[in-house]
């Protein structure tokens, strides 16, 4: 009877800190990275999940074409907007209780996804499923950077990157596995469901294992900024997902524009919160972290071409080739297996006099990758053991440089803006691959229009994977700034 309250004393200890210095470690980081970042895994998971399951979509609620790019993309468009708006409310409400709202909040929200009646209910789920995403996601960085230190940290790091390689591909098998069993006649419901287990059992492990930081209330909320970048992201991002299914119309082009325009606004009210002594939104001490600027400049390059390529050659497997969504996840197991291992392991993978040029190299030998491979696929024939191997060192050269760099990006930003940078890092990592299905998809899809012979597939596929490779060179540029970045891990 006398220990019962001492439970509730030692958990709050901690909010006696001051807000910006680094919390204890965490008395189980195995057990703490694994539930964020299966947490993170699921909201990746529902980027590619739904493509497998939209004819079937289609089919059973009678969706139209425009409704139903709207289920798969409403998803990304909310997360997209509102991920730096997540990492600001975890500043100030505390890291792991805003984790567990977006986590319940994305539960909710893919329940009811799983059970909706109609395409407008699922539009609107979906939406809300991206908020939760929204809320979750940014916080998975900032507990990273809070939590962890030194080696500890670039390891948690590694580990993060064999989720963000495994989240795409997994999608693509499970969703189809999902699919294809049609369980209890369910259809495409699985592909929602799956999440509500999971995430209860995250959300009640979450009670035990996620350390309690206090938030920082000092810090303004910045509103004005937030709803600038709000506006700016949603103007880039809705057209980028929509414009290569609607034919790219001239409401798309004015949109970009305008979210040029609105980027341009943003930094005007970010100087002047400055100024006035406010916290603004990015602060300048952000973006003049050793390393952050050119780091981000390589990773956003890095899931241009990453992405790019999974949307194309997955379109060229299925449309071109005839072969089913299943098989086309599993042809891409090897490229996520070299993305992930590199990310674990690429300091004991290459000499450490080598650690430093590492991502600039990596990209130097993924670019060319990337061209070898559509001029393998080029008369449309089907992927061999040649183009697996060459797809496992694709991937194992794109970990070796996202891994590295995303550790230089975030290695020397202060505890105290840990929440800023990990907004921005994330939203780089969703923009990237946002812009790398839709450029490098509207360059593939303008030169072969389906049902198409397999050999004018692979022509297309060629011409936009020399392109793809291009993008990869251009991260080496920025690569090679980061190299004074490096500092040792012990």
């Amino acid at each position: 009877m006398t220990t019962s309250p001492t439970v509730p004393r030692q958990r709050a200890q901690p909010r006696q800190d001051a807000p910006g210095a680094p919390p204890p470690g965490p008395s189980r980081p195995g057990l703490l990275l694994f539930l964020i970042l299966t947490g993170q895994f699921m909201a990746l998971l529902d980027v590619s999940i739904v493509n497998v399951a939209a004819p079937t979509i289609r089919t059973d609620l009678h969706a139209s074409g425009a409704a139903l790019q709207f289920v798969i993309a409403g998803y990304t468009i909310a997360y997209a907007v509102l991920l730096i708006t997540g990492a600001r409310l975890g500043e100030r409400h505390g890291y792991s209780r805003v984790f567990q709202t977006g986590l319940a909040v994305f539960t909710l929200s893919s329940l009811v996804c799983g059970v909706a009646p109609t395409t407008g209910a699922l539009i609107g789920f979906r939406l809300l499923q991206g908020v939760g995403s929204a809320l979750m996601v940014p916080q998975v960085m900032s507990l990273v950077q809070r939590t962890f230190t030194g080696a500890a940290r670039v390891r948690a790091l590694g580990v993060y990157t064999a989720v963000l390689a495994g989240g795409g591909v997994v999608g693509q098998v499970l969703g189809g596995a999902l699919v294809s069993a049609d369980l209890f006649g369910s259809g495409w419901r699985p592909v929602f469901l799956v999440n509500v287990p999971i995430g209860v059992a995250l959300l009640i492990a979450g009670r035990r294992l996620l350390p309690v930081i206090p938030g920082n209330r000092e810090r303004s909320l910045d509103v004005v900024g937030l709803v600038v970048l709000a506006v700016a992201i949603g103007l880039l991002v809705v057209p980028l997902v929509l414009g290569h299914e609607l034919g790219w119309p001239v409401w798309g082009w004015v949109m970009l524009a305008g979210g040029a325009v609105a980027l341009a606004g943003f930094a005007l009210v970010e100087r002047r919160v400055t100024a006035r002594g406010g916290s603004p939104l990015i602060s300048g001490r952000v973006l003049a972290a050793p390393g952050l600027l050119p780091a981000a400049g390589a990773i956003f390059l890095v899931l241009c071409g990453f992405a790019g390529f999974l949307f194309t050659f997955a379109l060229h497997i299925q449309a071109g080739l005839g072969d089913s969504a299943l098989r086309a996840g599993l042809i891409f197991v090897p490229m996520a297996v070299g993305f992930g291992t590199a990310g674990l392991s690429w300091q004991r993978l290459v000499p450490v006099r080598l650690h430093r040029p590492l991502p600039m190299l990596a990209l130097l030998v993924a670019g060319p990758g990337y061209a070898v491979m559509g001029l393998l696929a080029r008369h449309g024939g089907q992927v061999g053991v040649a183009e697996e191997l060459l797809l496992a060192l694709v991937g194992l050269a794109s970990g070796c440089a996202y891994s590295p760099l995303f550790a230089r990006a975030l290695g020397r930003v202060a505890q105290a803006d840990a929440a800023d940078a990990s907004g921005l890092m994330v939203t780089v990592v969703q923009l990237g691959q946002v812009v790398g299905v839709a450029l490098p998809g509207t360059l593939f899809l303008s030169r072969v229009a389906y049902p198409a012979p397999a050999g004018d597939s692979g022509a297309a596929l060629a011409v936009t994977t020399a392109a793809i490779g291009l993008v990869s060179l251009g991260g080496a540029v920025f690569a090679a700034r980061t190299r004074r970045a490096v500092q040792p891990v012990g």
